[in-house]
């Protein structure tokens, strides 16, 4: 093993082995994990999201009453109506398959940037919003080094993610469980220490509201609460986690899922709402260099008293330190989620197909380097801005939540005769469409000017790359779809009773094979073309390459190996009825290139007279676009067996 490989496994981690049964259940998450893996992001938003809705009440801090129930009652609607979405979806894909299968393509594709970006500030903002609670701790001078602080901790969790998802979140358990703690202890204590105005808060808002509506109207009262709601729109991100990630979930899914997501709801319910409600009865202010939450929590502490002022500075300084380390875990979920949406689109071509691809480890690692990069980008774009950061996030995130809602609520119709429940269900989908477009107006007509128009022309500008790519995949699967019908014939699929024998002594020729007929056969036949009756031997190698798709169901492996054996026997069946000797190898593997290389080092050692061939396709206008939308493997394959002194043969096939 040479000193790279041993790098990168002490980075990454030993292999597993996709065909294993056994490595399913290593990489599936039960409620619990899934619940710290994929709900980190909604508990987290109750850091910075809370607090942007606060802040927007201006002067009249007594509304944060009615925003803290809208708080519990918004997360508890949004969270049934994605329950939904996990019945109908068990295999993942969340508001990116909804959008898809219930309203249409081009909806999904919208569903889909929107989700990417989403995911990219997920990463963005929580890491920016865990690096401010961590320097509210510390003198001013030293907040100039947040962004590099920043940039470090994107790139340990990208390295940690690279060793798998469960590896990740048994690594930042503790953190998630310390937060948990101290934040329900400090939420339950604040409440209780100022509990006697708890009586009189309810009427005091009550008399606030009908005093302030009356000097300015209730359009103002109204409006006022609601930009406040809206600001705070952030507090629900995260919501769609589980529904986009059900394929990495223990069976059974469905429960699995609707468990993680009532954990997520109660969890942020009580933690969003819980601190809202203690900015009113501490009357929480700003400090500069501080967070609300810091402000507050500080005082409760100070009011708990620890015994003297260094055990209360410690008191604070563990519950801001989990707070950052949950941020920080918090971002973990777009490196969860952003890759698996990556995944469902690169599956319908809406983006390269690399991203379906799998590490050793099992990880979609093109997406989490990709989702590393571009949060790192943003970061430093932004400066940070938690602010900033927030606008931009929650546009997108209510555009998917109304998207998905809407596609129910169509999908709930559309079904009324065949379903039971249909109404209740429909609903609840009409009522959760409500409140997310509401606040996605909102939050576009206020915020458009200061951001907004960020989003939304960087989620434009996705849109049309996934347009580009998906016109150039259509035209080249048309161009080999009509190649493929010329070699479908079920005549020669029939098994030959007395095949011709090999000869191992005898010139062989061998073939890189893979899905596309046409392609493999167009290979065969100019071989014999340019070589009349010189190879005696033909040898097919072809891999079955185990992307994220065929996690999606318990079946997909098992299609995948009767795929892959089905279409070596064509080729077999075919050189048999012309008198050919033939014979196939298959194997199964995350990265086709090094197994196929395996593969041809064996039939070396069984053939020591073979030459290898295979197909690449050439484009008229080839460019850079063109290549970076293939994996090249013809050429990485040729490059790998000519430094092992193999010969390896690339017969150029010519595509509009």
């Amino acid at each position: 093993m040479s000193a790279l490989t041993t790098l990168r496994r002490l980075i990454t981690g030993a292999p597993l082995d996709p065909m294993d049964p056994e490595t399913r259940r290593h990489i599936a998450l039960i409620a619990f994990f899934a619940w710290i893996g994929l709900g980190a992001d909604g508990l987290s938003s109750s850091c910075y999201g809370p607090e942007e809705a606060y802040l927007a009440l201006g002067s009249h801090t007594h509304f944060g009453l009615y925003l803290a129930a809208a708080i519990a009652i918004t997360v508890f609607i949004i969270s049934l109506a994605y329950n939904q979405v996990i019945e109908l979806f068990p295999n993942g894909g969340g508001g990116y398959k909804v959008a898809t299968n219930l309203i249409g393509p081009y909806a999904g594709l919208v569903s889909g940037a929107a989700l990417i970006v989403d995911y990219v500030l997920t990463i963005a903002i929580s890491i920016a919003s865990g690096a401010d609670a961590l320097y509210s701790l510390l003198p001013l001078w030293l907040h100039p080094f947040k962004i590099p602080f920043e940039c470090v901790m994107i790139g340990m969790l990208v390295m940690l993610n690279l060793r798998g998802m469960k590896e990740a979140i048994k690594f930042l358990l503790p953190i998630f469980v310390g937060f948990v703690v101290t934040h329900v202890f400090l939420i339950v204590y604040g409440i209780y220490a100022h509990a006697d105005r708890l009586p009189s808060l309810i009427p005091d808002t009550i008399n606030e509201t009908v005093s302030l509506s009356h000097e300015v109207g209730w359009i103002f009262v109204v409006s006022t609460v609601l930009l406040a709601y809206s600001q705070g729109g952030g507090t629900y991100t995260g919501l769609e986690a589980v529904s986009n990630n059900v394929n990495t979930l223990a069976e059974p899914r469905v429960a699995t899922g609707k468990w993680t997501m009532l954990y997520m709801a109660t969890s942020l319910a009580f933690t969003a709402g819980g601190i809202m409600l203690l900015y009113l009865l501490w009357n929480a202010t700003q400090s500069p260099g501080q967070t609300l939450n810091a402000v507050v929590f500080k005082s409760i502490i100070e009011h708990l008293d620890l015994g003297s002022a260094f055990a209360n500075q410690s008191g604070l300084l563990v519950v801001l330190t989990l707070e950052a380390g949950l941020l920080f875990v918090a971002a973990n979920t777009g490196f969860l989620g952003g890759p698996a949406v990556l995944s469902n689109m690169a599956a319908d071509s809406w983006v390269p197909r690399q991203f379906r691809q799998l590490s050793s480890r099992l990880v979609t690692q093109n997406g989490v380097v990709l989702m590393g990069i571009s949060a790192i980008a943003v970061l430093a774009w932004s400066n940070g801005s938690v602010g900033l950061l927030v606008v931009l996030y929650s546009i997108n995130v209510f555009l998917t939540f109304s998207i998905s809602l809407l596609g129910l609520c169509i999908y709930w119709w559309s079904n009324r005769e065949s379903r039971g429940n249909w109404l209740r269900r429909l609903l609840l989908s009409l009522l959760g469409l409500g409140v997310t477009s509401s606040i996605l107006v909102v939050l576009v007509v206020e915020k458009f000017g200061t951001g907004g128009w960020v989003t939304i022309v960087i989620t434009g500008i996705v849109i049309a790359i996934c347009l580009a790519i998906r016109r150039h995949y259509d035209i080249t699967r048309t161009q080999l779809h009509q190649i493929d019908k010329l070699f479908s014939g079920p005549a020669v699929q029939l098994d030959t009773a007395d095949p011709p024998p090999l000869d191992p002594q005898q010139p062989t020729a061998v073939f890189f094979v893979g899905k596309n007929r046409g392609v493999a056969m167009h290979a065969l036949l100019w071989v014999q073309r340019l070589f009349p009756g010189h190879f005696r031997n033909f040898v097919f190698l072809s891999v079955g390459e185990v992307d994220a798709q065929c996690y999606d169901g318990q079946g997909a492996l098992r299609t995948l190996r009767y795929e892959m054996e089905n279409s070596l026997r064509y080729y077999v069946n075919f050189c048999h009825g012309h008198g050919l000797a033939a014979r196939s190898y298959l194997a199964f593997g995350t990265d086709p290139v090094a197994e196929l290389i395996k593969l041809a080092e064996q039939v070396a050692g069984e053939f020591s007279n073979s030459v290898c061939f295979a197909s690449k396709l050439i484009f008229a206008d080839e460019n850079f676009f063109s290549r970076w939308l293939h994996n090249q493997t013809a050429m990485a394959i040729q490059q790998r067996l000519h430094l092992k002194g193999q010969q390896m043969v690339i017969l150029p096939m010519k595509v509009v």
